[in-house]
């Protein structure tokens, strides 16, 4: 019989560090899609907001749909519709101060105005992406079916930076 082997999809990817800026994969644990019924739901996020309760976070991912990351469904599926997502989607973070400079690079979005605790859906590169800004830096999400060319594109911005500031 064959064993299966569950792996994260940049399983085996050390963090790479570069000019004071890190590149890690993230374990998101269970993710969890919320779309309310009724969008006056109390405690749904405003758009482009986090809100946080300990360990859970729900991210607005979209009009009416947000993720709950870390956390437990509760009473959510009384009033939502509510699908499991953990298998479809890869976290990454991008630390440090020159993690925003990374960032330039591939989102058309300016992260500069994005405070701890706001979120962005946008593009990185050609990639569906939601970016969370973290204390000191940025969580991304994309599809686990992209996590490796994320990780390229991301990390041949961090490679080149690096190799500027060296000069």
């Amino acid at each position: 019989m064959v064993n299966l082997i569950a792996k994260s999809p940049l399983w085996g990817q050390a963090p790479l560090v570069s000019a004071g800026v890190t590149l890690a994969e993230v374990d998101l644990g269970q993710v969890t899609s919320i779309a309310p019924f009724d969008m006056a739901v109390p405690g749904f996020p405003a758009p482009n907001t986090v809100v946080a309760d300990g360990a859970a976070r729900l991210v607005w991912t979209g009009r009416g749909q947000a993720f709950l990351i870390g956390g437990p469904v509760g009473d959510w599926a009384e009033v939502a519709a509510v699908t499991d997502q953990s298998d479809g989607w890869a976290g990454l973070s991008l630390l440090g101060a020159g993690a925003v400079d990374v960032l330039a690079r591939l989102v058309p979005v300016d992260l500069r105005r994005l405070a701890v605790g706001d979120c962005a859906r946008t593009q990185l590169g050609h990639m569906a992406v939601i970016v969370i800004a973290v204390a000191g830096g940025f969580e991304l999400l994309v599809f686990r079916s992209m996590a490796q060319t994320a990780w390229h594109e991301l990390a041949t911005v961090i490679k080149m930076r690096g190799a500027r500031l060296a000069c």
